[in-house]
């Protein structure tokens, strides 16, 4: 196992990282968005009614794409562990 091998193994764990977590990531940053708009608004600055909106589309987001998520992650272990014995040579 060489230098080049490890760091494509990084380099492509480091984008299933970034492609797993994208969705996620952008339905908790489009609520908090909406919900600071709804707060300028109404002129409500209660710092704590972002949260509630934020975990439950989280919690959604997950649902929905969930079985996606998981299909990449094991798909690249599976890659991984399948040429393990090229890895150790």
């Amino acid at each position: 196992m060489n230098v080049d091998t490890v760091t494509a193994i990084a380099s492509e764990a480091l984008f299933l990282i970034i492609k797993t977590a994208a969705p996620v990531l952008l339905v908790s940053l489009v609520v908090g968005l909406l919900v600071s708009i709804f707060q300028t608004v109404t002129s409500i600055q209660e710092q704590t009614l972002t949260f509630v909106p934020k975990v439950i589309a989280i919690f959604l987001a997950i649902m929905v794409l969930g079985h996606w998520m998981l299909d990449n992650m094991t798909g690249f272990m599976i890659s991984l562990w399948s040429d393990f014995s090229v890895y150790i040579k």
